[in-house]
C-alpha cells in the first residue's frame, strides 16, 4: 500500500479516537489485502473486495473475528480515507461458537492469594478481583486512581477509551496501604523496572501463572479470570446485571449477561424434574 495512502489511513483513525491496537489491526488487514491484489487499494474496487473475502473464507478458513475485522477495514479505508461509496455485503459466515468463561470460586481465589507472598504481586492480583479489572487495567494504575474516600476506583481509558469507575474493596485498600509503606511508589501504583514505566501486563501474567502452580489449581484460567471471578461473585451474591455491566465497564448489557450462565447458586435451587 502507498505509503502516503497509509499515512493518511493512520491519521483517520487516529482521529476518530480508534484504539492503537485497533489502528495497527486495521493498517495490517489493508496492507494484506494489497498484497493479495498487488494493486493499491484506491485502484481496485468492490468486485477486488468480496473476491478477497471470499478467498479468506474458501482457501484461508479464518475465523470469524478475523473476517469481520478485516470488513470492516477495508469498508473504513474506502469509505472514511478515499471517500468512496461501499456496497459490498459481509459475507455470510459462521459465527465462533460462544464459550462460557471458567470461573474461580472463592476458595480458589483465596487460595492464590495467600500463595503469594509478594506483597506487590499480592496486591496486584487482589486489585484485579475486587475491582474487576482487566490486566491492563491493573498495569496502568496510578496512586491517585485509588479514592479512599469514596471507596472507588478510577480506571482511566480502559477497553474503548472509556474512564470508568469501580469499586475499592476494604480488603484491598489495607493491602495497597501496607504495599505503599513498604515499596513508596510514585506516580504508577505498580512501576515495572524503571519506576518511571508501570509494570508490563507479561509480568502480571506470570505472577498470576506462579500463583496457580503454588496452589495446584488445573482449570484453565489466566489472570483475566479474576475479572470473571468479580463479576459472577457480584451476581450470585445479588447484585443486579445493570450496576456489574458499569463496574466491568461493558458497552453492552448483552456482554455482561454471559455471566447469568454461570451463576452456580440460582442453579443450584433448581430442582431436577428426576427428584420430583
Amino acid at each position: 500500500m502507498e505509503k502516503t495512502l497509509k499515512q493518511r489511513m493512520r491519521e483517520d483513525l487516529q482521529l476518530r479516537g480508534l484504539a492503537p491496537k485497533t489502528q495497527e489491526m486495521y493498517l495490517f488487514r489493508v496492507t494484506q489485502f494489497a498484497r493479495f491484489c498487488n494493486k493499491k487499494p484506491d485502484k481496485v474496487g468492490e468486485e477486488e473486495v468480496r473476491a478477497y473475502l471470499l478467498y479468506l473464507v474458501n482457501h484461508r478458513h479464518v475465523s470469524y473475528a478475523t473476517l469481520t475485522q478485516t470488513y470492516s477495514a477495508l469498508k473504513f479505508i474506502y469509505e472514511v480515507t478515499l471517500k468512496r461509496s461501499w456496497e459490498v455485503k459481509k459475507i455470510p459466515y459462521p459465527k465462533t461458537p460462544t464459550r462460557l468463561p471458567v470461573v474461580l470460586d472463592k476458595g480458589e481465589v483465596q487460595r492464590l492469594l495467600l500463595a503469594t507472598a509478594n506483597l506487590k504481586h499480592r496486591a496486584m492480583l487482589m486489585m484485579a478481583y475486587s475491582a474487576g479489572l482487566r490486566i491492563s487495567e491493573v498495569a496502568h494504575l496510578k496512586i491517585s486512581d485509588i479514592d479512599s474516600a469514596r471507596m472507588m476506583v478510577l480506571v482511566r481509558q480502559g477497553k474503548g477509551n472509556k474512564d470508568r469507575y469501580t469499586i475499592l474493596s476494604k480488603v484491598a485498600l489495607d493491602t495497597l496501604r501496607d504495599y505503599w509503606r513498604r515499596y513508596r511508589p510514585r506516580g504508577w501504583l505498580f512501576p515495572g523496572m524503571n519506576p518511571a514505566r508501570p509494570i508490563t501486563t507479561e509480568a502480571i501474567g506470570e505472577v498470576f501463572r506462579a500463583a496457580k502452580m503454588r496452589t495446584g489449581i488445573i482449570k484453565r484460567v489466566t489472570m483475566h479470570s479474576l475479572r470473571h471471578a468479580f463479576a459472577t461473585h457480584l451476581i450470585e451474591e445479588g447484585t443486579d446485571l445493570h450496576h456489574v455491566q458499569l463496574l466491568l465497564g461493558h458497552r453492552s448489557p448483552k456482554t455482561t449477561a454471559i455471566y447469568l450462565h454461570v451463576n452456580r447458586k440460582d442453579l443450584a435451587k433448581i430442582v431436577s424434574p428426576l427428584d420430583t
